[in-house]
């Protein structure tokens, strides 16, 4: 698969460089919360997302609040009433190139022994597809969800889920598009369930290098997995750094009251809050000629974004050019990343 179109940078739900924007009407059930609302808020993200050439958004789960919920049958409706709303939101990001998706919640579980569970699950993910097929858009606008859990039994529960994909509306298996994970189900897991489904797949990069039993080649199973798109279909995949600063905890002694002071090691499953250039360049590098996008999956959000794109012209010309990046937009990414960020000169080594 060659590289044939400049890749999307995104960043998921949050954003932080304005305050005022919010990702879905987070209201309790009691004050009538609508996804009509939650619209509006997205109207006004993809206006900020312009504003910046961001071309990819990670929408909420929670867009349509209590959608589904069971014992909540008067907001059940939510997604028919807008209708037109949602449309207009399809057609507003499209005629501006920017790729929507959701990321159902980890209760979304396909592969649980409890049917309960499944119903529910399946819920949901026809009616975050229901949305994205009301609102018109193509094929690359997917609901990426995670295999599940394990139940002492990974081989078993990786073929509940095949069982369960067969039962899946229509619908939802046309946007469903599976991701391994860091702790239960590795790469060469969702290949293999793949192989018995069909499903299109992501590939995390953090992920991977948390979880590869197998010592699988990077390159080699990143083409496996773009491989799982059908021709014309652009794939993405999932960035992400490990955290790794120290943190202090001060610890109150129960009996004694005695404060002390921990120091607190990173745990490298858990998300940066930027993304380091150098690693995700060497990435680009090693993966050069490959064709996606790229969801960039770190704690700071848009921020991480907004500081990558300097970077990379900074650092790595070359793999700045692969997200349409220019020497002379330099200043211009510069200043906007200056009105979100302080950067504070320090003295270097340790």
């Amino acid at each position: 698969m060659m590289q044939t179109r400049i890749s999307k940078l995104g960043f998921p739900v949050k954003v932080m460089a304005r305050d005022d924007l919010k990702s879905n009407d987070a209201r309790r059930a009691a004050s009538n919360p609508h996804l009509k609302v939650s619209l509006t808020y997205i109207d006004a993200i993809l206006d900020h997302l312009a504003k910046h050439d961001i071309l990819m958004y990670r929408m909420s789960s929670d867009l349509a609040p209590y959608a589904t919920h069971p014992d909540m049958p008067q907001f059940h409706g939510m997604v028919g009433e807008s209708r037109s709303e949602l449309e207009a939101i399809g057609r507003k990001a499209m005629d501006l190139g920017i790729r929507l998706s959701f990321h159902p919640s980890q209760f979304i579980v396909l592969n649980s022994p409890d049917p309960a569970l499944v119903k529910k699950s399946i819920a949901d993910l026809v009616s975050q597809a229901e949305m994205l097929d009301i609102m018109g858009l193509p094929p690359e606008a997917v609901l990426v969800i995670h295999v599940g859990g394990t139940y002492g039994d990974i081989p078993a529960s990786r073929q509940r889920w095949i069982e369960t994909w067969a039962t899946l509306p229509e619908p939802v298996r046309r946007r469903l598009v599976l991701e391994h994970d860091d702790l239960r189900f590795s790469a060469g897991d969702v290949l293999w369930i793949h192989e018995h489904t069909g499903v299109r797949l992501i590939f995390d990069y953090q992920h991977f290098w948390c979880l590869n039993p197998e010592r699988a080649d990077l390159r080699q199973t990143v083409e496996r997995i773009l491989a799982t798109w059908p021709e014309g279909q652009q794939p993405k995949m999932h960035f992400s750094c490990p955290r790794t600063e120290l943190r202090e905890q001060v610890r109150v002694d129960k009996k004694t009251k005695k404060k002390t002071t921990v120091h607190v090691a990173p745990v490298f499953t858990g998300h940066a809050d930027f993304v380091n250039p150098f690693e995700f360049s060497t990435l680009m590098r090693t993966l050069d000629g490959l064709d996606f996008d790229i969801m960039l999956e770190a704690k700071a959000k848009d921020l991480a974004l907004l500081r990558l794109r300097p970077d990379l012209l900074r650092y790595a010309p070359d793999v700045a050019a692969r997200f349409g990046l220019e020497p002379s937009e330099a200043p211009e990414l510069e200043a906007e990343e200056d009105e979100v960020l302080e950067e504070v000169e320090v003295a270097g080594g340790a």
